[in-house]
């Protein structure tokens, strides 16, 4: 496991005021409670908050969007149910611009491109599948990539989502045969060893949803220690 597993949560808040708080998420954290029990990093932040702040009684934390897992990065949770209800409509309506960076091993053949398709979801299997053509199951996906830098073996992307789709970026990758590194989901060959993927949200640009101020925020990466 990595050393960065042991970073105290109060160093992975990139911002926060009475509103709005923004964590860096480790790979292998989860957003929410699921099925696994594991605690979640939403229930992690309400007894973080409690204790700093000596609150009485319970801190109120909403969820307006989730990160994969095994995915890294940018994380915006609402201290207010007025702020979670705004952002849940800016995220729905892609108000919220995020960049991601992903490593993936084989370079895809044009620097830069957007790629549509069309995917499908099996929840059995928790995954995706991309088409090239509309299905009636199925929903459109856009994002932009840019090729950055090359190691020896890996190939840094930057990628901006027009869509939100379930495990979007992952799959559309795969498509056009790049998967990212550590995704055995996706076709990698073999995992990280931290379990999460070489998949991290870098960057997020929003207007403010109570103060109507604009925010720009990073969450720094080291890829090439991946």
């Amino acid at each position: 496991m990595s050393d960065k597993k042991n970073i105290p949560l109060s160093e992975r808040i990139l911002y926060e005021d009475n509103h709005i708080i923004v964590v860096n998420k480790l790979a292998g954290e989860i957003v929410q409670g699921d099925k696994t029990g594991d605690i979640p990093l939403s229930e992690t932040l309400k007894v973080f908050i409690r204790e700093r702040d000596n609150k009485p009684g319970n801190v109120f934390i909403g969820v307006p969007h989730r990160l994969d897992r095994p995915v890294s990065g940018l994380c915006v949770f609402a201290k207010t149910s007025k702020a979670l209800e705004r952002l849940n409509a800016m995220f729905s309506q892609g108000e919220m611009h995020k960049t991601y960076l992903a490593l993936v091993a084989v370079k895809p053949k044009a620097d830069e491109a957007v790629l549509t398709h069309y995917l499908t979801r099996n929840e059995k299997q928790n995954k995706s599948y991309a088409w090239l053509s509309p299905r009636p199951d199925a929903k459109e996906a856009s994002l932009r990539y840019r090729y950055l830098k090359s190691t020896k073996s890996y190939h840094l992307i930057e990628i901006e989502l027009y869509t939100g789709r379930h495990h979007q970026i992952r799959c559309q990758l795969a498509a056009i045969g790049s998967p990212i590194k550590g995704d055995l989901k996706y076709g990698a060959p073999r995992s990280n060893p931290d379990g999460g993927i070489s998949l991290h949200a870098y960057h997020l640009e929003f207007m403010h949803p109570v103060k109507k101020e604009s925010v720009s925020i990073t969450a720094p990466w080291e890829p090439w220690t991946q």
